[in-house]
């Protein structure tokens, strides 16, 4: 006899409510061991491998690859002891017996724990339709797992009032119904006729195009159907929501200030020129940090947040910085932690590592989560400026511009000088511009005279 348990998406970082199935790493009737890897999602802030806490035999999954599904939507279910062979018109591997003890790893993932299996729940069959209704393929996922319960959406291959819908995912049905589509009326380009994302996507794409077309009073100004739509998901919908909600709630300001930094980079150049023998080259982003935690030393406001529901502002201890990075996914912000204990060469280290782990995706929501206060070097883009956007919840974040020679008093005289604009965008909230303004004008002094962080070393 065997106990099937229902699996469901765990919650992977802090505030994620979606993920998006990347690759399937096992098949219906595969034996998974407890913790093994069973499907590769990318959330809003990484690519993560999730590991399944039970033992036992596949006997569904829920999403095809690039299907989205919500935190605690099922993922699999898995047989747990002996399993049956299948009965006509059954699910291969549902569990036919009496509960069983069950083996699981014990281990508690944010939002779910494995400590107590889920009760036994009763499949329902749903009646034949005719002899050529739609059948349940086994490797293909469903709209409703064991156990799902009368007035929730029919199962994959269900008949609701007025004839057969082949649908794969809850979210592809409520993708359809917040567009008006009747899914009795989209024909399905997936096995045996189901329903995906791409076919509701397309019909909303033909419905939209039908709209401008009949609109003829309205001059042709929307992008016909042909007009390429990329969906706000994963990297790129999460850096548009957080973006958003900086804007609605955070009342920022800016401030900035050109600094000549002839000085700074020859005191890099000193650092570096004992070569490969002296060990990591010293960067210039590093510089950069090392000034910003002796800022922020000096004007702890910046390293804040704002509880609003509390009407306080909380004031953070340690320091936990993080830096702007371009990848081919999208613009991540990885955290060096205790940035506040660390020397420039440590964090030149830090941010090496954590630079090479975000080009290959492989970097955790962990390192990715719980910065309080951010270091953004576009100049790396060939600009001089920008008024960043704050990465809330944090209160502040430095923007550096590009480092070139321009015109220049200095000592009395006109000269050519490295100089580079520096901008500060922070939350009016935490503080007034007088200690934004201190905090900006440390930072260009310690850019223009390296020397003063020699206090803080």
């Amino acid at each position: 006899m065997a106990q099937v348990l229902e699996f469901k998406l765990p919650d992977l970082g802090e505030g994620l409510t979606e993920a998006e199935i990347v690759r399937w790493l096992v098949e219906v009737g595969d034996v998974v061991a407890v913790d093994q890897p069973v499907v590769e999602v990318e959330t809003a802030k990484a690519m993560v491998e999730v590991p399944c806490p039970y033992g036992g035999v596949v006997t569904a999954r829920f999403g095809e690859e690039g299907a989205e599904l919500p935190v605690g939507a099922p993922l699999l279910t898995v047989a747990v002891g002996s399993v049956e062979p299948a009965t006509e018109g059954g699910t291969p591997g549902e569990a036919t017996g009496g509960a069983t003890e069950t083996e699981s790893s014990g281990n508690v993932l944010v939002g779910y724990g494995t400590g107590a299996p889920a009760a036994r729940r009763r499949r329902i069959r749903p009646a034949p339709v005719s002899s050529t209704s739609l059948s349940t393929p086994s490797s293909a996922p469903s709209s409703s797992g064991p156990g799902s319960e009368a007035g929730k959406a029919p199962a994959l291959g269900a008949v609701d009032s007025q004839g057969p819908v082949a649908v794969v995912s809850p979210l592809v049905r409520k993708l359809a119904r917040q567009h008006g589509l009747d899914l009795r009326q989209i024909a399905g380009t997936g096995r045996d006729g189901l329903i995906l994302r791409t076919d509701v996507e397309s019909a909303i794409r033909s419905v939209d195009g039908e709209r401008v077309a009949g609109a003829a009073s309205l001059p042709r100004s929307e992008p016909d159907a042909s007009a390429e739509r990329i969906a706000l998901r994963g990297v790129r919908g999460a850096v548009a929501e957080k973006l958003s909600r900086s804007r609605r709630e955070i009342p920022d300001a800016t401030c900035w200030v050109d600094a000549d930094a002839t000085e700074l980079m020859a005191a890099r150049a000193a650092m570096n020129a004992g070569g490969a023998a002296a060990g990591a080259k010293v960067s210039v982003l590093a510089l950069l940090a090392r000034i910003c935690t002796a800022a922020l030393e000096r004007f702890p406001e910046l390293n804040s947040t704002v509880d609003a529901d509390a009407r306080e502002i909380v004031r953070l201890r340690g320091v936990h910085l993080g830096f702007a990075a371009q990848t081919e996914r999208g613009l991540v912000v990885p955290v060096v932690r205790e940035a506040h204990t660390r020397n420039v060469e440590s964090i030149g280290a830090e941010i090496a590592r954590l630079t090479e782990a975000a080009r290959d995706g492989r970097l955790t929501p962990a390192q990715l989560t719980g910065g309080t206060f951010t270091l953004n070097n576009y100049g790396v883009f060939g600009v001089d400026g920008s008024t960043p956007i704050i990465n809330h919840p944090e209160a502040a974040m430095l923007g550096v511009g590009r480092i070139v020679p321009k015109p220049w008093v200095y000592e009395g005289e006109l000269a050519v000088r490295q100089v580079v604009q520096l901008s500060l965008t922070f939350d009016h909230r935490v503080c007034d511009g007088g200690t934004a303004g201190g905090f900006l004008r440390y930072v260009a002094d310690c850019v223009e005279q390296p020397v003063m962080l020699l206090r803080t070393l």
